[in-house]
């Protein structure tokens, strides 16, 4: 096979493999995996990006850890204003009575705020940002339509939990963490932005809205 053809046929797989991944897969989790199932095939979703980050030529995994000066801690604080504002519009709307109700429990505040960037938004962006800005990068689109795409795949990966408010969410938060990979290059500034806005939804009260048993399905 002419070098060409390799190439051609190694786009075509990507390409597959990139919809499989990112579009058919959640939404075949959110419309057929039971509610108790929805941790455990997050998990599985997630551990597969990771094989396809490590299986991708070229990929080091230092090349995570580099970027910690390109970090605009006034645009973390920013998001985080403006994420805690949002956070208490929201629940004053639509479940004032859950607000701030972790509060009350601040050993399970504390490990949320240990756990949450290590277990969930440090490999969101390994799969979200990382793999789809690296293994991906000749099939997505450059400049403000790929930070869009990935936002809206983001957005789309939680759909599992049939909330408008999530999916609303997780897309603006995926504009910003994007912009944070692909524009100030710094994944590390990413998964700070994701792990601050992650932990004041949980303080705010947010997350009774990200608790796979709350999930109904609309169907």
């Amino acid at each position: 096979m002419s070098e060409p053809a390799k190439t051609g046929a190694r786009t075509r797989r990507l390409r597959m493999e990139f919809a499989l991944f990112y579009i058919v897969t959640p939404v075949l989790a959110a419309c057929l995996l039971p509610s108790g199932g929805l941790l455990a095939g997050l998990f599985l979703f997630m551990l597969v990006g990771l094989g396809l980050l490590w299986a991708t030529p070229g990929f080091r995994w230092r090349e995570l850890f580099r970027g910690w000066r390109a970090i605009r801690w006034e645009a973390v604080a920013g998001l985080a204003a403006l994420t805690f504002a949002a956070s208490l519009a929201v629940m004053q709307v639509m479940a004032p009575q859950a607000m701030f109700s972790l509060l009350a429990h601040p050993e399970r505040l504390l490990l949320i705020a240990v756990l949450y960037p290590l277990l969930s938004a440090l490999p969101q962006e390994v799969v979200f940002r990382a793999l789809y800005f690296r293994r991906y990068r000749g099939l997505v689109p450059k400049g403000p339509r790929g930070v869009v795409l990935n936002a809206a795949l983001f957005a789309l990966a939680h759909l599992m939990y049939w909330s408008v408010i999530v999916v609303v969410m997780t897309f603006v938060g995926g504009l910003t963490f994007a912009w944070a990979h692909s524009v100030r290059r710094s994944f590390l500034m990413a998964w700070v932005m994701h792990s601050v806005a992650g932990v004041i939804v949980f303080i705010a009260g947010l997350g009774i809205y990200f608790f796979a048993g709350n999930v109904m399905r609309p169907f």
